[in-house]
């Protein structure tokens, strides 16, 4: 909580840590390590509160290529955060910090990037080019009358045609 109302016009320093209960990922996704780390400035501008600075904070996340566990810490050192100022008041710009460290989350998660980076290889059971009939994986089960597929290839071919 900062109170836009009591900041110095120059800005002022706030800098501590919030629990990573706040992160509340659903289950089976990344999993908060420990807290959100902050060390920010902030400033008001009109109705705006700027917060610039340096948060942390480290997950688990899965490797899509190898699907092991692996710890990274998501960086940001030149962190800008803008909050509206809806009322006077104590401003809560939790949600805010949480959205930031979340948007910078990988895509494709690999151990390799990790904070301590892991040999990342595809398990060869998984691969289906030479894939050997007596691997015990089961092979999961085509859709037999998924018409939506094959309309999207007729496009395809239309767009071959003179």
């Amino acid at each position: 909580m900062i109170d836009p109302g009591g900041l110095p016009e120059g800005g002022k320093a706030f800098s501590g840590e919030l629990s990573a209960d706040i992160f509340d990922l659903p289950e089976g996704d990344a999993r908060a390590l420990g807290p959100l780390e902050y060390d920010l400035w902030g400033q008001r501008f009109g109705s705006e509160l700027l917060l610039t600075g340096c948060l942390s904070a480290s997950f688990e996340f899965t490797c899509v290529r190898s699907l092991h566990p692996f710890v990274q810490t998501i960086r940001l050192e030149q962190a800008a955060v803008s909050v509206e100022i809806e009322n006077e008041g104590e401003a809560d710009v939790t949600e805010a910090l949480r959205e930031e460290i979340l948007i910078h989350f990988p895509v494709d998660p690999r151990c390799e990037e990790g904070d301590e980076p892991q040999q990342c290889e595809i398990d060869p059971r998984y691969l289906s080019v030479d894939k050997p009939s007596e691997d015990e994986l089961p092979t999961p089960p085509r859709a037999e009358s998924d018409d939506r597929w094959s309309a999207l290839d007729n496009l395809k071919d239309l767009k071959d045609q003179p």
